[in-house]
C-alpha cells in the first residue's frame, strides 16, 4: 500500500491571519476561510480561535459538510508554568474537545501549547533564546503536571487525545525544551504535534527532530522557515511579531526546511495521520489564498 495515500492534507485558519493573539488588523470570516481551504485542495481544517467558527456541533458540522471538509484539531493555549492556570486550561480544553467530538468523533486532536507571547523575554527573544531564559526546575514540574492534568481530563471526558505543540515565544521552543517536556510527560497520554517551522525557528533541524521524536509524533504541522528572515531577526533583535510581520514563516519550499526528507521519513515510518499546512501571517497580511494554493501544489509535487 502507498503510505502517502493514508496521509491527508489540511490547512488552518492561522494561514489567513486568524491567530490566538490580540492583534490589530481584520482577519477574514470563517466562511471565506473554509471556502478557500476547500477551493485550494485541502481535505480538512483545524478550528481556529474559539468563537471564530460556529461553537455548536450541528452548525459546525453543516458548514464542514457543505465543503466536504474534516475537522482535525484545535489549538488551546494554557500558561502551564503557573499552577493557578491549570483549572482554566482544563475547562477550555474540555469545552473545545466536546465541540470537536460532537462534530468528528474521537479522531481530532486537542493541540496544547504554552500561553505564548505573554512572557516578555521569550516574546522578545523568539528564535534566539538561551538556556538561561528557560523554566526553573519547579516550573518544569508544574508545567508537565499541568499538561498531564489537561490531557487526562480531555481523554476521560471526551475520548480525544492531546498533543503538545512547541511554539516560539513560549517556554517550549528549543529542541532541548521539547525533549525535556516529552521526557516529563506520559507517552501514553501526551503526544507531540511536530511543527517543522517552529522547530526550525527554535534552533532545531526538523528531520533530526522528527526522527528523535517520531514515536511521540501523533500530529504534524508543515510550516517553512525563511533563513534570510531568521538571520535578520537574530541580527536586529526582532521580537516574535516582528519576525511574523517580515515573513519568518514563508511558503513551503521557499525556506530551509527539507520537506522531501521529512515526507520521506513520515512515509518510512508509516505515518497515517493528518499533515496540517500552517503559514502563520498577521491579520490582513499577504495573500493567504495564493499561499495556500502554492503550498498545496508543492505538496502534490512531493506525492501528497
Amino acid at each position: 500500500m502507498n503510505i502517502s495515500n493514508q496521509i491527508r492534507i489540511a490547512n488552518a485558519p492561522c494561514s489567513w491571519g486568524v491567530l490566538e493573539f490580540d492583534l490589530p488588523g481584520q482577519a477574514v470570516g470563517y466562511a471565506q476561510v473554509l471556502d478557500e481551504i476547500r477551493d485550494t485542495g485541502y481535505a480538512g481544517t483545524e478550528l481556529g480561535d474559539w468563537g471564530f467558527m460556529p461553537a455548536e456541533p450541528a452548525a459546525l458540522r453543516r458548514e464542514l459538510d457543505a465543503r466536504k471538509l474534516a475537522m482535525v484539531g484545535a489549538f488551546v493555549q494554557v500558561a502551564f508554568s503557573h499552577k493557578e492556570a491549570h483549572a482554566g486550561g482544563v475547562e477550555a480544553a474540555v469545552r473545545t474537545a466536546k465541540l470537536l467530538a460532537g462534530v468528528e468523533g474521537e479522531s481530532p486532536f486537542i493541540v496544547l501549547a504554552d500561553d505564548n507571547a505573554t512572557y516578555p523575554v521569550r516574546t522578545k527573544k523568539a528564535g534566539r533564546v538561551t538556556a538561561s531564559d528557560g523554566l526553573s526546575e519547579a516550573q518544569w514540574a508544574t508545567f508537565a503536571a499541568g499538561v498531564e492534568l489537561v490531557a487526562s481530563a480531555v481523554r476521560e471526558q471526551t475520548g480525544l487525545r492531546c498533543v503538545i505543540h512547541p511554539h516560539a515565544a513560549g517556554f517550549i521552543e528549543t529542541p532541548d525544551e521539547v525533549a525535556r517536556l516529552l521526557d516529563l510527560t506520559d507517552p501514553q497520554l501526551v503526544g507531540l504535534c511536530f511543527d517543522t517551522g517552529h522547530y526550525r525557528f527554535g534552533g532545531g533541524e526538523p528531520l533530526a527532530g522528527l526522527r528523535q521524536h517520531r514515536a511521540r509524533t501523533w500530529h504534524v504541522h508543515f510550516k517553512d522557515c525563511s533563513p534570510a528572515v531568521h538571520e535578520r531577526s537574530r541580527a536586529e533583535g526582532w521580537d516574535y511579531f516582528s519576525s511574523l510581520k517580515h515573513g519568518i514563516f514563508c511558503e513551503l519550499g521557499k525556506g530551509d526546511v527539507d520537506f522531501p526528507a521529512v515526507v520521506g521519513e513520515l512515509r518510512r515510518t508509516s505515518y497515517a495521520g493528518w499533515i496540517v499546512v500552517e503559514q502563520d501571517v498577521l491579520p490582513g497580511m499577504g495573500a493567504p489564498r495564493q499561499y495556500a494554493q502554492h503550498n498545496r501544489d508543492y505538496l502534490r509535487e512531493l506525492g501528497l
